[in-house]
């Protein structure tokens, strides 16, 4: 028997110190990470679909700018950063906001209100939400002495619920007034770190951020949410094995069935890395068991917002084009069903030719 009982696959966890502390197994990725955090450009934006790995992008970077050394021993990010500068860091997870105004409002009055008291920061009655945000970020700055890292992770979450409800305006609207600060709070801030699954252009962080960089489409960012081909073999080599033992294949053979099943996204015309859904990989792999985890993890409920007949099939989008400046800078309430479809993990880039890209099912 292939022996795997010693090894912990993190199968739903997205807290990168569980993860370090209790001995799951972590796919490295720390040198892409040091790379992001250490970039010249302060605002950055990454989209990728649901449930491939943003949330722990996300926790990692917070660990990273809390200066948290500890977590990365052994790690390729020791090899790049020396000093390790402890860093205030605000953290908004969007995805716990609802998708009405009031309750984006109390999601965003209860965070601030927790950095306030770790501040000691006394708002007046009377301040708005953006007046208590900008004290925020410049009573942590004037405190610490150090600029701030700002972690906006699901950014779109209250955006794309409310959606075609009355509510999505207001939604909006308390968008537009409380992140119009950090453009204003720019000296204060080291970095900017925004994560969705959609992209609303015109009605949220990107009218008021104009300077936010969309790395989306970066080659050296193609990988850094999922797992690739390479970092498979090197990796998961005891997990294969005990799937190729179960079902009586090789290894090589039970790497193609996995390939199969969940390999194939790809995120830059420019790096046209495979990359594996990471959900459904992580769980295939500690079930040794290939099912469509992914799709059945609560297919997103948005599809009848985007795309109008549900009763298209999907080989209908195989080999599916697409111009560059729809895929790449579009508002996906205007871009038609292969937008939304790609930018929520069901097409992926196949190629591109001459400012077309040809989308198709991973």
């Amino acid at each position: 028997m292939v022996e795997t009982n010693n090894r912990r696959l993190p199968v739903g966890i997205q807290s990168f110190e569980k993860i370090r502390k209790e001995g799951y197994l972590y796919v490295d990725k720390t040198d892409i990470i040091w790379q992001l955090a250490n970039t010249d450009k302060t605002y950055n934006y990454l989209s990728r679909p649901r449930r491939f790995g943003k949330s722990v992008l996300v926790d990692t970077l917070e660990s990273y700018f809390l200066g948290k050394k500890e977590l990365f021993e052994g790690l390729k990010i020791m090899e790049m950063e020396k000093e390790w500068v402890k860093r205030p860091v605000i953290r908004l997870d969007m995805s716990r906001a609802g998708a009405e105004p009031n309750t984006l409002r109390s999601y965003l009055n209860n965070i601030f209100r927790e950095y306030e008291k770790e501040y000691s920061l006394v708002p007046n009655s009377t301040d708005s939400l953006a007046d208590r945000f900008n004290a925020i970020i410049v009573g942590s700055y004037e405190q610490t002495g150090q600029q701030v890292a700002i972690l906006i992770d699901e950014y779109d979450s209250p955006l794309q619920h409310s959606w075609k409800t009355p509510h999505h305006e207001g939604c909006t609207g308390i968008y537009r007034e409380v992140f119009a600060i950090l453009k204003a709070n720019d000296k204060y801030e080291k970095f900017v770190f925004i994560t969705g699954i959609t992209k609303f252009t015109q009605i949220s962080l990107f009218s008021v951020l104009n300077n936010l960089s969309n790395i989306s489409f970066e080659p050296e960012y193609a990988a850094i949410c999922g797992i690739t081909k390479e970092e498979v073999l090197r990796d998961f080599k005891p997990e294969i094995n005990k799937l190729a033992e179960y079902e009586g294949w090789t290894f090589d053979e039970a790497v193609a069935q996995l390939t199969a099943y969940y390999d194939g996204y790809h995120f830059s015309r420019r790096n046209m890395v495979d990359v594996f859904n990471p959900f459904s990989l992580i769980n295939a792999l500690a079930d040794s068991d290939l099912k469509n985890y992914w799709a059945s993890s609560g297919a997103t409920s948005l599809l009848p917002k985007f795309v109008d007949d549900m009763e298209i099939k999907m080989k209908n989008f195989e080999n599916c084009p697409i111009d560059s400046d729809t895929l790449e800078t579009s508002d996906v309430t205007g871009g038609g069903a292969e937008l939304f479809l790609y930018q929520s993990g069901y097409l992926t880039i196949k190629s591109y030719t001459e400012g077309i890209y040809m989308l198709g099912i991973p």
